[in-house]
């Protein structure tokens, strides 16, 4: 039998910059050299598909240890399907899920839970991106009106899409408030390792712990190449989590390359020490913007997102010197991200150019 073949060269050109950072977004990050290295461990030879190989097997183990025994995790392609995923295995076809105005399956999926998912998305304003018991039961309401989506499922986010974070007992008490009612609760969990950062404490203890049913448990942003994973940690609450996968088309064939990922991150204190260290440069980031005359912080900083507001030439300007996203553009808000390979010389020149630009007027 022929040895597996081993790549020495090959024809792809370099086509970027590779010391080139911005702070539009953790998504722009490369792949963090750690799952790189994975990915080249678990390549060779040939693994059973769709799930059946041994690092999808293991990662079952991987999960438990930071979710609990009853968590099952099923690897999914990125984030919308990992959401529109979990989302139709709480709900029934006349279901409804209630979230934040801000919540990414309402503002940044392109209608995907709607239009795929069949769900219908009951939004309510919120302070600071963060959902309250009295603020769902904006939504929460008309179970026996035959008129009415009924609302089946709250939809959270951890870290939210301002970038703030809910507390364990502020999980604990929607949970209650919404099981009360007959509902279930999801969290979007793409930077769920940001908030274990901030919060100082383990994955499960305001997941599991806290009452949440499933979770999207986010890769993609702390380093992975691709990749994210629906977790189910209430297993009397769904059904047919395999199928739904299949029917929604986020079944890897080749999901050793997913689960091998995961294994990287989560065996050991990758996921947290890639998580502090964006959550510490976006700290960096707000000492530095805060010391700018004109530059106003618009939320609390808790994870690894800066929200401000500036004036509007002042951004357009830096904006050719720095990757970054207008939030609101008319009312001159702005986002900066950090990722895990932001470095301080990368927020201390991105603060100085800010200056810059403000000293312009």
């Amino acid at each position: 039998m022929a040895d597996s073949p081993t790549v020495t060269a090959t024809d792809a050109i370099r086509r970027h910059d590779p010391h080139s950072r911005g702070f539009a977004s953790d998504n722009y990050a490369g792949a963090h050299p750690e799952i790189l290295a994975a990915l080249a461990l678990a390549n060779g030879g040939h693994q059973v598909a769709y799930g059946e190989d041994a690092y999808t097997g293991h990662l079952q183990e991987v999960f438990r240890g930071h979710f609990g025994p009853t968590a099952e995790v099923y690897p999914v392609f990125n984030g919308t399907g990992a959401n529109v995923v979990a989302l139709q295995a709480v709900t029934e076809r006349w279901g409804a899920v209630v979230c934040a105005e801000t919540a990414h399956i309402n503002v940044d999926e392109c209608g995907a839970p709607e239009r795929v998912g069949g769900l219908k998305l009951l939004t309510v304003p919120t302070p600071h991106g963060k959902l309250t018991p009295e603020l769902i039961d904006r939504q929460a309401w008309g179970w026996e009106d035959e008129h009415r989506a009924q609302p089946q499922v709250v939809s959270l986010t951890q870290t939210t899409e301002l970038g703030t974070c809910y507390t364990p007992d502020e999980i604990r008490e929607i949970c209650d408030h919404a099981h009360e009612r007959g509902m279930r609760v999801h969290v979007d969990g793409s930077r769920l390792a940001n908030a274990a950062a901030t919060l100082g404490l383990p994955l499960r203890a305001f997941t599991t712990d806290a009452g949440v049913d499933l979770l999207s448990f986010g890769g993609t942003k702390n380093g992975l190449l691709f990749g994210e994973c629906v977790v189910v940690l209430n297993p009397d609450a769904v059904k047919a989590m395999k199928h739904l996968r299949k029917l929604s088309m986020q079944l890897a064939s080749k999901m050793r390359f997913v689960s091998v990922q995961f294994e990287a991150l989560l065996a050991g204190d990758l996921w947290l020490r890639s998580a502090a260290h964006a959550n510490a440069m976006a700290r960096r980031l707000e000492e530095g913007v805060r010391g700018v005359p004109g530059v106003e912080v618009l939320h609390p900083v808790q994870s690894n997102a800066v929200f401000a507001r500036l004036p509007h030439d002042v951004s357009e300007r830096l904006q050719k010197r720095y990757r970054f996203y207008f939030w609101d553009e008319a009312a001159g808000d702005v986002r900066w991200m950090c990722a895990f390979d932001t470095a301080e010389e990368d927020v201390d020149g991105f603060v100085g150019a800010l200056r810059e630009e403000m000293a312009r007027g």
